[in-house]
This record gives structure tokens, C-alpha cells and sequence, in this order.
């Protein structure tokens, strides 16, 4: 296969299963859709005016047609944190992901977790607004947290409820594996502790709710692995709800590397900077990470489905360290 041929193949997995290359290329190029096949066919070659323009459109690197025979790894990022409102930036980013994965008729999303995943905090509005809070004063770059102290009926917050809304509905079509170790929920229950005693969070009844509201995604968590499907909260699982398998390795601490299935094609998103991912398409490497993911499931327990006894005494423990939290605090839900 000669390089140009190389080069549409590696852009035909990136075309949504709704088009076809043939009618994107002639969009990108402003030709005919004859003129596109020709292209494709390599009766007519691509200048380089063309290839900018269709990797631009197609949001890939040309740096791998160049280097076919290199070690290197291209990733690429979409999210720039310097811009005004980096949180709601970042926010639609996961939501196009997505929505470009849910535009394939077969995919499946797998989660090597380390920390609560940020689609878990969107099933219940008060964790997801203290989350909001937490990224905006903590983790996003200076100047964009506005706000001293967190309350619940900030309107700052609530400009992000909508779209996280969007992702998680979306996430909830997507059928997914996640493998879960014992340390999972300790990241979140650490930082409303420590907010809470830097006096960050408005009172102790805040405080108290935020810890009740991830009772309750736990709660919903642990339906979703008995019925081995995703639903919203509240809700019974549906027809376009996505499968959930859910995996538990006291062994290997996650790292929050995603893997993404579309057809025949892989995606790989690596963590940096705490919330921001790089994906990557590079095949060689995405059959290597795949790999892992099916070696570290093989010597983890499977908590949905069966095993009832098992997940029941996981989610109990969970359970335990927010009520252990409680208690120290003397926030008891009896008090």
C-alpha cells in the first residue's frame, strides 16, 4: 500500500458511521465526489495544500505518514485550560468525545480507574456541583475561581449543570467495563474533608449533604452493577442504556487510562494534569494497552451480574468509609 493510500486509510475509522470518506473528503477539499475518489483510489495525488487541509478536517497528524516505520506515539489534546472558562471548555470536550463514540453502532469504553470517574459525580447534582467547585478553586489555572466558599445554590455552578447532564446520558449509552480498585472513592472523600476543615465549604450542613449525596451515587452504582446496565438516577435501566460490567483488582491501582472500541478501531486516552486526557489512534499501541486491560481483568473479581454476596460486602465498605467520615466530623445522618 503507498503512502496516500496509507493515508485516507488511517482516515476512514475517524468518519462517522452516518457519512462515508468519500462525501467528507470531497466536503474538506471543496471537490466533486468524483474528484474525491479519485483521490482515495490514488488516480489523482494530494498536494500539500490538500493534506493540511484534511488533516486539519479530520483532526489528525501528518507526522505518522512521515515517520510510518518510527517507534513514536502521536497523541493529541483538544482541551486549552488558559481560555476564560477552561471548566466549561473542558466539559463540552467530553461531551464531543462522547458523542463521537456514540455515533458508532458498536463501541465500548473501558476504565482502568484510579479515582471516582467525573461521569460518576454527574449522577447526583450536589456532588457534582461541589466537584465543579473543587476544579475551578483547585485544579484549573489561576484566576478562574471566583468563588471563596462553596454553597449550594451558587449560580456560577449551576451554568455547568446542563452540560454535565448531556455527558452523562451520554455516558450512559455506552456499554463499559470499569475496573475498580478498593482506593477508588478515597480521592473524593479527601478532598470534601480537607474543604471542610479549611472552611471552604459554607457550613457543616453542606458538608453533610455532600457526603449524603455520595451515598447515594454509590447506591446507584451498586444497582447498575446488579442489573449489569447503566441507568440514570432514580431511573430503571432502558433500551438505550449501555451494558455495565464492573471489575475489582485489590492488587493494581488504577491509573484512569480509558480505551475507547469503534468498530475495528481503538482509542486510548491517557490522564495528565490531574483532569485533562491525550487520545491516541496509533494502532500498535492501542492493541498494547488493550492487552493490559484484558490481562488485569482476568485477575480481577467481577462485581456486576453475579456474585451478589461479593458486591454487596464492596459497596458496604464504601458505604463505611462515608459513614466513617460522618461520624468523625459528628455529621451523622441521625444528628
Amino acid at each position: 500500500m503507498n503512502t496516500q493510500a496509507q493515508f485516507f486509510s488511517r482516515l476512514k475509522p475517524t468518519v462517522s458511521p452516518f457519512s462515508s470518506l468519500a462525501a467528507e473528503v470531497a466536503i474538506t477539499l471543496n471537490v466533486s465526489l468524483d474528484s474525491a475518489y479519485r483521490r482515495i483510489r490514488g488516480e489523482k495525488l494530494l498536494n500539500f495544500e490538500e493534506i493540511s487541509l484534511l488533516c486539519r478536517g479530520f483532526n489528525i497528524s501528518v507526522d505518522e505518514f512521515f515517520c510510518l516505520n518510527s517507534r513514536a506515539i502521536l497523541f493529541q489534546s483538544g482541551t486549552n485550560p488558559s481560555q476564560k472558562d477552561a471548566l466549561k471548555q473542558w466539559l463540552e470536550d467530553v461531551h464531543k468525545q462522547l458523542y463521537y463514540i456514540n455515533s458508532y453502532p458498536r463501541s465500548h469504553l473501558y476504565h482502568l480507574i484510579k479515582d471516582l470517574p467525573p461521569f460518576h459525580h454527574f449522577f447526583h447534582p450536589v456532588l457534582a456541583r461541589f466537584k465543579f467547585f473543587f476544579w475551578r478553586k483547585s485544579i484549573l489555572p489561576t484566576g478562574q475561581a471566583q468563588l471563596e466558599k462553596f454553597c449550594l445554590n451558587q449560580k456560577q455552578l449551576f451554568n455547568y449543570e446542563e452540560l454535565s447532564q448531556r455527558i452523562i446520558r451520554a455516558y450512559a449509552k455506552i456499554p463499559s467495563t470499569e475496573i475498580w480498585n478498593k482506593d477508588a472513592l478515597n480521592t473524593t472523600l479527601r478532598q470534601i474533608e480537607t474543604y471542610h476543615e479549611m472552611g471552604w465549604i459554607e457550613n457543616r450542613e453542606t458538608t453533610k449533604m455532600i457526603y449524603l449525596s455520595v451515598l447515594d451515587v454509590i447506591g446507584h452504582l451498586e444497582k447498575m452493577a446488579t442489573h449489569g446496565q447503566k441507568s440514570l438516577m432514580g431511573q430503571s435501566p432502558s433500551s438505550e442504556h449501555g451494558e455495565y460490567r464492573l471489575y475489582l483488582n485489590d492488587i493494581v491501582s488504577g491509573d484512569n487510562t480509558l480505551l475507547v472500541e469503534l468498530g475495528e478501531c481503538k482509542i486510548t486516552y491517557l490522564n495528565h494534569s490531574v483532569l485533562y486526557f491525550v487520545g491516541s489512534k496509533d494502532p500498535e499501541f492501542n492493541e498494547v494497552v488493550f492487552r493490559n486491560m484484558e490481562n488485569v481483568i482476568n485477575k480481577s473479581s467481577l462485581m456486576s451480574g453475579s456474585g451478589e454476596k461479593e458486591r454487596t460486602q464492596v459497596f458496604n465498605k464504601l458505604r463505611k468509609k462515608v459513614y466513617l467520615k460522618l461520624e468523625a466530623m459528628d455529621l451523622s445522618p441521625k444528628n
